[in-house]
């Protein structure tokens, strides 16, 4: 990736595109179910697979995209921690240099149960050895960053060291936030906005957080707040604002069928970087994740199911190849005529999908991608 004028102005060209810190899970997913099981019933899956979870959905979702991509996280030592660590490093080219195994850890592991384009998670995990800025110390010099807004790392309203080193260095701060289960929705959370550049949530999460009553009103609250505010509506596609350049734009969502939307929105944030760090228009930003987006969800798998280029080009080509000229065919060649100005990076890795059986030695049933 070409670097931008804010790695200029910063001196030193960053060492990567993106680093990310959080949690990595064992994910287990069983697809194909009509309802999630009640009590004493057992259902048969009609599919299954495996991959890295958590942050490792949205490390290998940018590493995919062409973004030289960092990530710092636990792992333990069990058979889990061998899988989602060699998956990483070795077959998705993520950087685990800011990464630790730990002895006697136990990997976090979610099982996820998908139904009817959503789903049902059960998880098991213990906190990590290590606090976030405890493991990461001084973060390699990038030219983005993800932070949760609720990772607990936060203190009195002021973002960790790591975070706040990064920035001072150059770097981008892409937000997220998660679902608030205490329903409490605190409002003062958005005042860590304020060390942010960039914040991506759902619908529900944008109007619980600032209450309103529209996804529309939302995204203007958060506008207030942050220069990069995108919200995300589902099947309804997304809005954003980016108050740097005076764009306001949105884009419907793909007409897809949807097997599992695990790892979809980090799929989503990752297209948002690859957009904003190549200075695209607003409206091609939001149109790319979008279809990232529902490429992965037709597959199962999560951080697995991330399209690389070659499978958004390769959609492209295939659009335009379609010989019909119906009213939607017709909207999605004029929304993504801008795919033809990308071109697929030299060196292209190796795309595989989520097996049902994981295994040690990754590298097997791949795709160029």
């Amino acid at each position: 990736m070409a670097a931008s004028d804010n790695d200029a102005e910063h001196g030193a060209r960053p060492d990567f595109d993106v680093f990310v810190h959080g949690t990595v899970f064992f994910d287990l997913i069983f697809t194909g179910l009509e309802s999630v099981p009640p009590p004493g019933v057992e259902l048969q899956a009609s599919g299954m697979g495996s991959s890295p979870g958590g942050i490792a959905n949205l490390a290998t979702a940018s590493s995919r995209l062409g973004l030289l991509t960092s990530m710092s996280a636990a792992f333990g030592d069990d058979v889990y921690g061998d899988f989602c660590w060699s998956t990483l490093s070795e077959q998705e080219g993520v950087d685990l240099s800011s990464s630790r195994r730990f002895e006697g850890w136990h990997s976090p592991v979610t099982v996820s149960m998908a139904t009817r384009g959503d789903r049902s998670m059960v998880t098991h995990s213990h906190p990590p050895p290590l606090t976030a800025s405890e493991m990461i110390g001084t973060p390699p010099r990038a030219r983005a960053v993800v932070a949760d807004l609720d990772d607990g790392s936060w203190t009195d309203g002021e973002s960790p060291q790591w975070l706040r080193h990064a920035r001072s260095q150059g770097a981008t701060v892409f937000a997220d936030i998660g679902w608030d289960e205490s329903g409490e929705w605190a409002p003062s959370k958005l005042d860590l906005l304020a060390e942010c550049d960039a914040f991506l949530p759902n619908a529900g999460e944008a109007m619980a957080y600032t209450r309103t009553d529209s996804p529309r009103d939302a995204l203007y609250a958060l506008a207030d707040r942050v220069p990069i505010a995108v919200v995300t509506n589902g099947a309804d596609g997304a809005m954003a604002i980016d108050s740097r350049t005076g764009e306001e734009a949105q884009v419907p969502a793909l007409n897809v069928p949807a097997i599992d939307a695990t790892g979809a929105g980090d799929v989503f944030v990752a297209g948002i970087m690859l957009g904003t760090l190549g200075q695209w228009p607003l409206t091609d930003r939001l149109a790319f994740a979008a279809l990232c987006s529902a490429l992965a969800v037709q597959q199962f798998g999560g951080s697995l199911s991330s399209p690389g280029l070659a499978e958004v080009l390769e959609w492209w080509r295939t659009l335009n190849n379609d010989e019909r000229s119906n009213a939607y065919v017709t909207s999605l060649r004029r929304r993504y005529a801008f795919l033809d100005g990308i071109r697929l990076p030299s060196k292209a890795h190796a795309r595989r999908l989520a097996e049902a059986t994981f295994s040690t030695h990754p590298g097997s049933h791949m795709t160029p991608r």
